[in-house]
């Protein structure tokens, strides 16, 4: 059994021009196990206060207002795109390897937003460093309730969020596929399991059937289609 995240199923065949798999022919879906968004965030003396001065910056001067990420192809870098494509704005990308140099880069001022990790932000939000304007997942955080999903606030059909699942090998029998998924169920009721993936992981518990993480991950490939598509990615 195959336990993953989202990227190299749902992103990385789309991104890269060759993977030595296929997401959906060489794997059955076992079970999700978790999901975590993303909260688009600026440095709490910046001038942008809400998505709408991002919007309106990013017209006034296309180009001009930057993002960080963790990388090409990376959840966060991807985001940004999702946002230039629903507002009809140009956003400079600035890869990073690895969250923390984007994150210290934005807390200097050297970046001017960053969609980045509800567990990694929330630390710098309550301290007043950094600025929430909303998550970029359908439904709110739990750690963040009081911030808005980018669609509530005016940024339709936005939608975008990292998962973690458990696959098996293509033709494993479907007696032993349901018996995975019970026994994952069970093993994420675990209150040690909750702490770690919860409360110290920024993680949101997610169960349900085999047939439902596969269509999670139907809707996620002919998302990421569209977006790579329609954003001009080159394939890698």
């Amino acid at each position: 059994m195959l336990a993953t995240a989202s990227g190299p199923i749902v992103v990385n065949p789309v991104l890269y021009a060759t993977v030595p798999y296929d997401p959906v022919r060489d794997f059955v879906p076992v079970a999700q196990a978790t999901v975590y968004q993303y909260v688009l965030v600026a440095l709490a003396s910046s001038p942008l206060r809400g998505i709408d001065d991002v919007v309106a910056a990013a017209r006034a001067r296309p180009g001009a207002i930057t993002y960080g990420s963790t990388g090409f192809g990376g959840g966060n870098h991807l985001a940004g795109e999702l946002l230039a494509l629903k507002t009809n704005t140009r956003l400079t990308h600035v890869p990073y390897k690895g969250s923390a140099a984007a994150l210290a880069d934005l807390l200097g001022g050297q970046l001017s937003i960053m969609f980045d990790t509800v567990i990694t932000s929330v630390p710098q939000i309550r301290a007043g460093k950094l600025r929430a304007f909303a998550v970029s997942s359908g439904k709110r955080a739990s750690a963040l309730a009081e911030v808005p999903t980018l669609q509530e606030a005016g940024i339709a059909g936005f939608d975008i969020s990292q998962w973690q699942g458990f696959l098996a090998p293509a033709g494993t029998p479907r007696p032993i596929v349901e018996r995975l998924n019970a026994e994952i169920a069970r093993a994420l009721r675990a209150p040690d399991v909750r702490e770690r993936l919860v409360t110290q992981g920024g993680n949101e518990i997610v169960t349900g059937a085999p047939e439902d993480f596969a269509a999670l991950i139907r809707t996620d490939l002919q998302s990421y289609v569209k977006l790579i598509r329609d954003a001009n990615i080159p394939a890698q």
